[in-house]
């Protein structure tokens, strides 16, 4: 097909950030520089040139800098991200007919007294004149182009080119200052611009979602007495001790009504007695549904001074959102539509065959009624927004309609981008990334199940480079009341402080749950199994939060390492050293001066040691010099030389150092 303007000749390509060909849009934190690289070429020898355009979706205007050559071919530009919410940028490109001028032109001059290669032949004397001319017609095109003082430099320049022809002068000097090639570029023909078909899309969230440190519990097993339902007024009582600890979210399971029919008891139990609380997530009763909050926790007044202590200590409250009703839950008479019916009538609930959830109804995303379920369900968001919730946990969104996401999320953010949404979403990698690339601003992540050396280091080589980056930020959790993972059911404590460690030190977002977590709690519900005995799902626990063996200590110690270390509050810079041993990992990350890096031994029995291969220039640590270590975790110091250290871990003592590198010390 025929262009319309066939006289474009620069080609624009392999444009990068693009998710999906631009389908989804490349993630950013507020205050980022965005880098921009493509391919921009065309045929010839003529010069090419192009800038940069972007703007933040309120904008109609557009900012423009210009591209900078890399090399072969490949050129540069950077934006920064000062407001959330939606950018775009696109890419322009031209034929740089002045600069390929003043290039020849130079050449010419060279060749002129024969002070050029060797090989050139000396130019004609008429030869210049007629050059200088013709950048003095290229000049007056751009004078026209431009305004004010640009043109009139233009203009200018242009007749001293013609005055300078006029002499024949028998050896011209080159007339042309540096500034005005560089202006030039601004002022392209606009009829000769190739313009990149696309305007890309990029997603700017708030620091959290890069950064941040969760704690979960349940607030029905907060009462500081045995024997009785917590309420939020307990959990505000816990808030300075959790913030103490120097986590930054705390999550809530959902607190919502819970329902009666088929309600489960104790360890997963089909018989309920008289007093068992229930599941959480079989959400809905008489007293409402996922805009309720179930009486015993407190009032909506409660709960909103809640959120404000809890902001008042530098934490802020994540609320689960589980899209699925018990059978009491007021949806099943009002819209029995928006759920699957059998045949005879009843409604589907979930099961996983031979598995039964009588307690709980999956919603159907093929109703007929689609469009008043999603925006049912996007209420329920926006309510708890209205209530000042800026972070969600949502319970497996990877069972909800893929559409549905894309569209619930983008159509909150547009009035709240400041909103976080966490997916726990233990699925496919294909599905994990999509609802990533929907809008989910986290995900959780495989990291429970990946324990040696092999699996850790080849996985989060995967999620902490791009393409991965530009839409995924993990977030890695070690248990949750879902998952009690074999290695710290006979690990013991090692093994909660190895998994402890790795999880804050690899990911910049982390989580536990506790106390489970801080306590040691290790018993499963049966061999093999990774539920929890006595899982809190399903009954009220009361937590010796004081006990001496709790971990809090030294989880108090890794996350004011994690806050004072901007290293350890991103991921883009994870890099892996070998070490001969295989039960020793060893990783670095790195944020201009402030340089960390820890060993990890993965056996919770025996001691371990080895030689750790460091990659000094990684580490901007000069060849052959003494450098000082400082172990955050101890306060001891040490001082290394050279790629190759020695360490020894045993697990009964801390099976780990995270150090910080030093400056070189003198001999």
């Amino acid at each position: 097909m025929k262009p319309l303007e066939g006289r474009k000749r620069v080609v624009i390509e392999e444009v990068s950030p693009q998710v999906d060909c631009g389908r989804y849009p490349a993630k950013r934190i507020l205050g980022d520089v965005v880098t921009v690289t493509a391919a921009v070429f065309g045929d010839g020898h003529d010069h090419v040139t192009g800038r940069l355009l972007f703007r933040h979706a309120s904008e109609t205007d557009w900012h423009s800098t210009q591209l900078v050559p890399i090399n072969n071919d490949l050129w540069s530009a950077s934006f920064s991200v000062g407001e959330l919410g939606d950018w775009q940028y696109t890419l322009e490109a031209w034929v740089d007919h002045f600069d390929t001028w003043c290039a020849d032109l130079q050449k010419r001059l060279a060749a002129q007294t024969g002070t050029g290669d060797s090989t050139t032949a000396k130019v004609e004397p008429q030869d210049i004149p007629l050059a200088l001319r013709t950048g003095a017609l290229l000049l007056k095109q751009l004078a026209q182009r431009a305004k004010g003082a640009d043109g009139k430099l233009f203009a200018q320049t242009a007749a001293d080119l013609e005055a300078l022809a006029a002499n024949h002068a028998a050896v011209y000097e080159y007339p042309i200052s540096d500034e005005v090639p560089a202006l030039a570029a601004r002022y392209p023909d606009p009829k000769l611009v190739m313009r990149y078909p696309q305007e890309l899309p990029v997603w700017v969230d708030r620091e959290r979602a890069r950064y941040s440190s969760w704690y979960e519990l349940f607030p029905r097993s907060t009462a500081p007495d045995a024997g009785r339902h917590g309420t939020f007024a307990d959990v505000r009582a816990l808030l300075p001790s959790i913030a103490e600890m120097d986590f930054n979210v705390l999550y809530m399971p959902p607190i919502h009504p819970i329902g009666t029919a088929f309600r489960k008891g104790p360890n997963n139990s089909v018989t309920c007695a008289e007093g068992d609380p229930g599941s959480p997530w079989a959400i809905g009763a008489k007293e409402g549904g996922h805009k309720a909050i179930h009486t015993e926790l407190g009032t909506l007044s409660d709960f909103k001074a809640l959120v404000v202590n809890a902001k008042e200590l530098g934490l802020e409250i994540a609320l689960d959102i589980a899209f699925q009703c018990s059978p009491d839950h007021p949806w099943v008479a009002e819209h029995p539509d928006w759920f699957t019916v059998r045949p005879d009538g009843s409604i589907q609930y979930a099961e996983n065959p031979p598995k039964k959830y009588q307690d709980i109804y999956p919603l159907n995303f093929e109703s007929s009624d689609w469009r008043g379920l999603w925006e049912a369900l996007r209420d329920v968001f926006a309510y708890w927004i209205e209530q000042g919730v800026r972070i969600f946990r949502v319970d497996n969104p990877h069972t909800k309609a893929l559409p549905f996401w894309e569209w619930c999320i983008a159509d909150l953010h547009k009035k709240n981008p400041d909103v976080i949404f966490l997916a726990e979403a233990f699925t496919r990698p294909h599905v994990m990334y999509s609802l990533a690339k929907a809008g989910f601003t986290q995900s959780y992540t495989y990291f429970t199940w990946r324990n040696s050396k092999v699996e850790l280091q080849e996985y989060f080589e995967e999620i902490t480079k791009p393409p991965v980056t530009d839409f995924f930020h993990p977030n890695l959790w070690p248990n949750t009341p879902d998952i009690l993972h074999a290695a710290l059911q006979i690990g013991g404590r090692p093994a909660f402080v190895q998994r402890l460690i790795l999880a804050a030190t690899l990911g910049a977002n982390y989580g536990i749950y506790g106390p489970a977590f801080e306590l040691g709690e290790n018993a499963p519900a049966k061999p093999g199994s990774e539920e929890y005995l006595h899982s809190e799902k399903y009954e009220i626990r009361h937590w010796d939060r004081s006990a001496s063996h709790s971990l809090a200590p030294l989880i108090t110690t890794i996350n004011r390492i994690r806050r004072d270390n901007v290293a350890l509050q991103s991921d883009g810079s994870l890099h892996f050293h070998p070490v001969d041993n295989p039960q020793i990992i060893c990783y670095s990350k790195t944020v201009g001066d402030n340089r960390i890096l820890v060993a990890v031994n993965l056996d919770p029995t025996q001691e371990q040691s080895g030689w750790i291969d460091l990659d000094l220039k990684r580490l901007a640590v000069p060849h052959n010099e003494v450098f000082d270590l400082e172990d955050l975790l101890t306060g001891a110091h040490y001082q290394w030389r050279d790629r190759s250290n020695y360490v020894a871990l045993r697990p009964d003592v801390m099976p780990a150092h995270v150090f910080r590198i030093g400056t070189s010390v003198k001999p």
